[in-house]
C-alpha cells in the first residue's frame, strides 16, 4: 500500500509538472504571437518605412535656374555646365594634407585654397564644398584614376551661372552666390513647402533681378529614390520625380541702350533711368561705374572684393536705385506745377530778378553778376531763374512743398520690383524733428525754405524718383509704377505670361496747368539751356538742365570748379521727355561732378532718344566727344542702331577656359 501510495504521488507531480510546461509553452508561444501581432500590424507601416529607408534614399535633383531676358530676347543670365572637384570635411582626416596631394593631380591656386577656407567657414554643416571649378577633361582623368585615395573627394558636374553681357546691366540683373550661413538661419522661417524646394540647393540671387524674382528663378525641386547596398552604395533608381526649370523672366530692360548709355558716360560717375510713361517700364536702368557679375558666382576672391569694395567710385553701389542727389534746377518745372496749383502764382505773374535774392540778412545768388529782369513762369524754367524759384519756395512754404511733392513720388519708395530702393528726403517741419535730436536743430528756419525751390537744401532724391516725376508730367499727370520685369515664360511649355501690374493713377492735377509747363520744358530745348544739345533734331521734346551743388558753398563764395577737388565739384543733371506732344519716354540723368547739365547729361539724353526715336547710334567721333564733356548736337553720320550688334563681353567659359573679357 505504502509503494501504491509513492507511485501515485508521483503520478500527481509529474502531471503537476507537464501541465506547467504546458501553461509556459502556451504562454511563451503567446508572448511570441503578441510580439508578431505588434510589429506586423500595430507597427507595420512605421517598421516597412524604416526598412525601406535602410535599403533607399531619397537624393534631390535641383532644377536647372531660369535664364534672365531683355525685351528683345538678348541673354542677360545663363547657365553652363562643367565638372568640379568637391571635398566633404566630414569624411576627410588631414584636411590640408588631402588638399595638398590633390594639388599633385590637379592644378589648386592660393586663390582655390582661400575661397574653399571661407566656404568651410560660412558652412557649419557636411555639405561637399568645391576645391576647384571648371575641370579639363584631363583633370578629369586623371583624377578618376587615383580616386582610390581619396576618400570623401569626388567630382560633380554641375550647372554654371553665366552673364555674357559682363558688366552691362550688371546693378539691374545682379548675380548669384553660394548660400551662406545667415541665409540658411533665414530659411528655417520659411513654410515648409518652400523650405522642402530648396533641399540640395546651394545658390540663390544676391542682387538685382536674380534676388527679386529668386521664386521664379528657382524651379521646382525633383527627387531620385535610389536602392542601395548594405555599404550605402546606389544599386538602381526605383523612381523619378524630375525637376522642373525656373521660369524665364524677361524684362523691360533694352540692354543695346543700356550698354549704348553705359559707354556714354565714359569714364564719369552718375546714374540715368529712362522708362516708358504710359506704362511705367524700364528701358534702361544704369548705374556708373559697373561691375563683373561673374567674378561673385563662385565667391569673389579677396584682391577683387578689395578692388571693388575700397574704390572711391564705388562701382558696387547701384546709383539709380540708392544714389541720391539734390535734384538743382531739374525741380523746377514741379516747383512752377506747385504755384499753379497751390494758387501762388499765374503763368503771367510777374518776378523781378536783379540777379540775387534778399532774405533777411542773407544774399542768395541767380545768374552770374547780372539778373534776367522781369520773369514770368514760362521764362523763369526756360532761361532757369533762381530767384523766381527762391520767391516761390518762401511763398509756399516746406510743408506745401512737401505735400504737393510727395504724390510725384518725391521722397517715396517708388514701389520698382528691385529690392533695395531708398527713399531719399523730402523735407518738411515734421521730417526735421525726427531726423535730429536736439531742439535747436529739430527747429524748422525760415531760411531753410529759400534754397529747397532750386533743389538744394535739404533735398535728396534718386534719379529713379525724378524720371518717374517726370514721366508724370509727360503722361499729363498719370502716375505708372515703375517695373523691370516684363513676363516670365514658362521653361516646360514656353507659354508667356505677363507679370501683373497696376493700373495707372491719375493725379489731382489740372491739365492745363500741366502744359504751361510743359510747353515752358519744350522752350528750354529750343530757346533755353539745351538749345545747342537738340539742334536739328527732327522731334520735339522736353527737358530741364540742372546743376546741383555737391557740397556747400558759402553766400559771399563764387563757385570755381578749378579750385574744388573733382568729388566737391558739382552735379550734372537733365530731366526730358519726347516727343512732347505724344511721349514715349522719359529720364532722368546725372553726370557726378561734371558741371553744367547742358554740357555733359542732356548731350545722353539726346543720343538715348535719338535711338528710341529715329533708330540712331553714335558713331566713334561722336561718342567719343560725349565721354569727354564736348558734346552738343550729333557729330557727323550716326550709325543705323538697329544694325549695331549686341555683342557678347564673355566668352561662354568651356571646362579648360574661365570667363574672359573681350
Amino acid at each position: 500500500m505504502i509503494a501504491l501510495r509513492d507511485v501515485e504521488a508521483d503520478l500527481s507531480r509529474f502531471r503537476l509538472r507537464v501541465w506547467l510546461a504546458l501553461l509556459l509553452v502556451i504562454v511563451a508561444f503567446g508572448l511570441v504571437g503578441a510580439r508578431a501581432v505588434y510589429l506586423q500590424v500595430l507597427r507595420h507601416d512605421d517598421l516597412k518605412a524604416q526598412a525601406e529607408s535602410n535599403r533607399t534614399a531619397v537624393l534631390p535633383i535641383v532644377p536647372h535656374r531660369g535664364l534672365i531676358l531683355d525685351r528683345n530676347g538678348a541673354p542677360l543670365a545663363t547657365n553652363y555646365s562643367a565638372y568640379t572637384l568637391e571635398i566633404n570635411p566630414s569624411r576627410v582626416g588631414d584636411l590640408d594634407e588631402v588638399i595638398e596631394a590633390l594639388g599633385e593631380i590637379v592644378d589648386i591656386q592660393l586663390r582655390d585654397k582661400r575661397r574653399f577656407k571661407r566656404l568651410r567657414e560660412e558652412s557649419r554643416n557636411f555639405d561637399s564644398l568645391p576645391i576647384r571649378t571648371r575641370l579639363t577633361d584631363e583633370e578629369v582623368a586623371r583624377f578618376t584614376a587615383q580616386r582610390y585615395r581619396f576618400p570623401g573627394v569626388e567630382i560633380k558636374a554641375r550647372l554654371f551661372r553665366q552673364y555674357p553681357m559682363g558688366e552691362a546691366g550688371s546693378h539691374v540683373v545682379g548675380y548669384i552666390g553660394r548660400i551662406n550661413q545667415a541665409e540658411k538661419t533665414r530659411m528655417e522661417d520659411w513654410p515648409d513647402e518652400d523650405r522642402a524646394n530648396y533641399r540640395g540647393t546651394e545658390y540663390i540671387g544676391k542682387l538685382g533681378i536674380e534676388q527679386s524674382y529668386e521664386q521664379e528663378l528657382h524651379g521646382q525641386t525633383g527627387f531620385d529614390q535610389i536602392e542601395t547596398s548594405a555599404g550605402g552604395r546606389a544599386v538602381r533608381t526605383l523612381a523619378r520625380t524630375p525637376a522642373t526649370p525656373g521660369n524665364t523672366v524677361v524684362l523691360t530692360l533694352d540692354i543695346k541702350l543700356q550698354r549704348l548709355v553705359e559707354e556714354m558716360f565714359g569714364e564719369r560717375r552718375g546714374a540715368l533711368v529712362a522708362l516708358d510713361p504710359n506704362t511705367g517700364e524700364v528701358l534702361a536702368f544704369v548705374s556708373k561705374p559697373t561691375f563683373d557679375p561673374n567674378l561673385f558666382v563662385e565667391g569673389i576672391d579677396v584682391e577683387n572684393w578689395r578692388m571693388l569694395n575700397e574704390s572711391l567710385d564705388k562701382p558696387l553701389l547701384n546709383r539709380a536705385l540708392r544714389g541720391t542727389y539734390p535734384p538743382g534746377s531739374t525741380y523746377k518745372p514741379f516747383m512752377g506745377l506747385a504755384a499753379l496749383a497751390l494758387g501762388k502764382r499765374t503763368p503771367q505773374s510777374i518776378t523781378q530778378d536783379p540777379g540775387f535774392w534778399m532774405f533777411g540778412n542773407h544774399r542768395f545768388r541767380s545768374h552770374g553778376d547780372g539778373g534776367l529782369g522781369a520773369v514770368d513762369l514760362h521764362r523763369s524754367i526756360v532761361k532757369s531763374s533762381n530767384v523766381y524759384y527762391y520767391a516761390l519756395a518762401n511763398d509756399l512754404g516746406v510743408d506745401a512743398i512737401h505735400d504737393f511733392m510727395a504724390p510725384l513720388g518725391f521722397g517715396q519708395i517708388t514701389g520698382l520690383d528691385m529690392r533695395g530702393e531708398v527713399r531719399g528726403v523730402l523735407p518738411s517741419q515734421a521730417w526735421k524733428r525726427a531726423s535730429y535730436k536736439r531742439p535747436e536743430q529739430q527747429r524748422w528756419y525760415a531760411g531753410e525754405t529759400i534754397s529747397l525751390g532750386i533743389g538744394q537744401g535739404y533735398n535728396s532724391f534718386t534719379m529713379l524718383q525724378l524720371a518717374q516725376a517726370t514721366g508724370i508730367v509727360a503722361n499729363r499727370g498719370v502716375r505708372h509704377t515703375p517695373h523691370i520685369g516684363l513676363a516670365t515664360e514658362n521653361a516646360v511649355t514656353g507659354v508667356r505670361t505677363p507679370l501683373p501690374r497696376p493700373p495707372g493713377q491719375r493725379l489731382a492735377l489740372d491739365p492745363a496747368h500741366i502744359e504751361h509747363v510743359v510747353r515752358a520744358m519744350v522752350g528750354v530745348t529750343q530757346e533755353g539751356t539745351s538749345t545747342r544739345v537738340f539742334a536739328g533734331a527732327p522731334y520735339l521734346s522736353a527737358g530741364k538742365t540742372g546743376t546741383a551743388q555737391a557740397v556747400t558753398i558759402g553766400q559771399k563764395d563764387k563757385y570755381d570748379a578749378r579750385k574744388l577737388e573733382e568729388r566737391q565739384r558739382d552735379h550734372s543733371l537733365y530731366i526730358a521727355f519726347a516727343p512732347a506732344e505724344r511721349p514715349t519716354v522719359a529720364l532722368a540723368v546725372v553726370v557726378e561732378n561734371s558741371g553744367f547739365g547742358a554740357a555733359h547729361a542732356a548731350p545722353i539724353a539726346r543720343r538715348v532718344f535719338d535711338y528710341l526715336l529715329l533708330d540712331q547710334y553714335p558713331n566713334a567721333e561722336d561718342m567719343a566727344a560725349v565721354q569727354k564733356g564736348l558734346a552738343a548736337a550729333p557729330i557727323g553720320q550716326p550709325l543705323k542702331a538697329s544694325e549695331v550688334a549686341v555683342l557678347l563681353e564673355t566668352t561662354a567659359p568651356t571646362p579648360d577656359k574661365p570667363a574672359t573679357q573681350k
